[in-house]
Formats: structure tokens, sequence, C-alpha cells
């Protein structure tokens, strides 16, 4: 058996952005003060479709959006929190408000979702970004659970027009998927493990965690749900059908409008009969330090709070 091969998203998916660029000349790229190889490469590969803008994320975004009504497909990257929330008017109207005036084509990637910048604490922690963007209309919202997810989102994100935003984790993560064909992004999910009464539905990170706990309590279903917006929500009330009690899982605040709220919308308008239970981050801040199975162990999302939420479940 192959031992999956750990990468980051974001070398995964710069590098196949770099080979697309040599062929097409309308990918622009625009970082805000990041360094990284990949970054290298496309800075002395293509000098003229490549800007630093500093660290000004507003600015990134207002460069980004002009850039795109002059028809180019614009990427952005910058730390998660800081391209979401420090710009997060810029995004709204000059990205949100604007493609639905005109195409609008700019995909903005956020590096360290979640609490991947564990020790830098909740300035640097992004939980909220997956509600906020969610929330805009036109936005386009990914989180890949692993490096071919994100690989797969670069043929993806350029032909779909229209503002999107990817959460890259910022930590190296095995493989899930064995090629980009196995990601079917028109659907939004993959089924990773087959279940009976119990399904387990996560995104990014947590994706990982959820397959853990599945191997630990036979016939618990996981699905990866790596498109929050769009999402073939008809498909995946129907893959949910068969399941009594169906378990969220995501590093992002809990009952703000993430990953269960969508769920949430599912079950109500297709009247599933399952039962729902978020796991995630409550609504507050994490001060604590240490790693990021300390955070998660400290905040009831580890693979034995899940566990324990599982067989209680079925004792239920």
């Amino acid at each position: 058996m192959t031992t999956p091969k750990n990468m980051t998203m974001r070398d995964a998916f710069i590098g196949k952005l770099c080979e697309r660029m040599a062929t097409d000349d309308k990918i622009f790229f625009l970082a805000a003060d990041l360094g990284a190889p990949a970054l290298d490469r496309i800075r002395s590969e293509f000098p003229d479709r490549f800007i630093n803008v500093g660290i000004a994320e507003q600015n990134l975004i207002n460069v980004s959006a002009g850039l795109a009504l002059e028809g180019f497909a614009v990427y952005t990257y910058a730390i998660a929190p800081f391209i979401t929330m420090r710009a997060y008017e810029q995004v709204r109207v000059n990205l949100a408000v604007s493609s639905q005036i005109r195409p609008v084509n700019v995909t903005m990637l956020g590096l360290g979702g979640g609490v991947s910048y564990q020790v830098s604490g909740p300035t640097h922690h992004c939980l909220e970004d997956l509600a906020i963007m969610r929330l805009l209309p036109n936005m386009s919202v990914y989180c890949p659970a692993d490096w071919v997810t994100a690989e797969a989102l670069v043929d993806h994100t350029r032909a779909a027009i229209g503002p999107k935003y990817i959460r890259f984790d910022g930590k190296a993560l095995p493989s899930l998927y064995a090629n980009s064909e196995s990601v079917d992004l028109q659907k939004g999910f993959t089924s990773l493990a087959a279940g009976t009464d119990i399904c387990l539905v996560s995104t990014g990170f947590m994706t990982h965690r959820a397959l853990n706990a599945a191997r630990e309590r036979k016939d618990v279903a996981v699905i990866d749900l790596f498109s929050l917006k769009p999402c073939d929500e008809v498909a995946l009330a129907e893959t949910l059908a068969p399941y009594r009690h169906v378990i969220t899982m995501e590093e992002a605040f809990i009952n703000n409008g993430g990953l269960d709220s969508l769920l949430t919308k599912v079950v109500r308008e297709h009247e599933l009969p399952c039962s729902q239970h978020p796991i995630g981050f409550n609504d507050k801040y994490v001060f604590e330090l240490g790693s990021r199975d300390q955070l998660h162990a400290i905040n009831d999302m580890d693979e034995p709070a899940v566990i324990r939420l599982i067989d209680k479940l079925r004792k239920g």
C-alpha cells in the first residue's frame, strides 16, 4: 500500500498555477508580503504578472479587482484572517457587489485557516472566515482537506467566473485522494467512508480527524465537504437521507453560519429525519498555547471527543 504523500496545499496549488501561467497569459498573481519557494518561481518566471503589494491586504483586493475588470484571472494570496477580515469591505464592494454587474474573476487564497498557526494566538487563528465569506452573495467558498483537492481547484477556479475564497491549511498534510479526477468539484463533496446510522460531515483539516475517528468506530460514514458554496444540496440531501445522526466537524466557530449552518439548511429544506450535532469552536477565542492537538482536546474537537459523541448517540 502506498503511503499518502505529505504536502502543503499552498505548494500544490501554486505549483500547478505556475504551470498554467506558462500557457495562459491572462493569469495574474498578487501576494501580500508572504514568501515561499513556489512564489519565488512565479516571480522569476512571470515578473510581468506578479505583484507583491506588501502588507496591505485592502489594497491587494483593490488592485485585484482592477486587474479582473481588465480581463485577467487574478489570484490573491495572504494570511487567511487578514485577506478576509482586514479587507472585508473591499471584498464585499469590489468583488461581491461588482461581480453582480460585471465579470470579476478573482480567487482569494487564505493561508493558515483554522488554528494551523496554533502558537500565534487568536489574532492569527482564522475561525470566522467560512461563515463571513459564505455570507457574501456571488462568493464561492472552498475548504480543501488535502493538497490533491487544492491542486484540483486551480483549473476549476480559472474556469468558474466570479469571486472565490479558498481556505488553505498552513501545515503539510497527507493526501486523501488518489488524483484530481477523483475530486468531484461540481458536487462539492465526496463520501470517503460508508456507514449505517451515523455520518460525519467534515471540512478541511477536520476531515482527517473524522477519518481517524471512523477507523476506531466501525460503520460510521465520512463525507468530505470541500465546497461550502456552491454545493449540490440535492445530492447532499440524498446522501444524508439514510442516517439517523449527522455530526458536523469544522475548525471554525459553530452555530454561526459555517458548515453546520449549511447542513441545517439542507436538513430543513429536504425534511431529513436526522439529528444534528456540531463539533467546532464555541463562541469564544482561543488564548491557550499548545499544539493543534492540545487546542482541539481543550475544545472537545479531537478524536476521543468525536468517539465519545458517537458512542453517546449509539447508546441513545
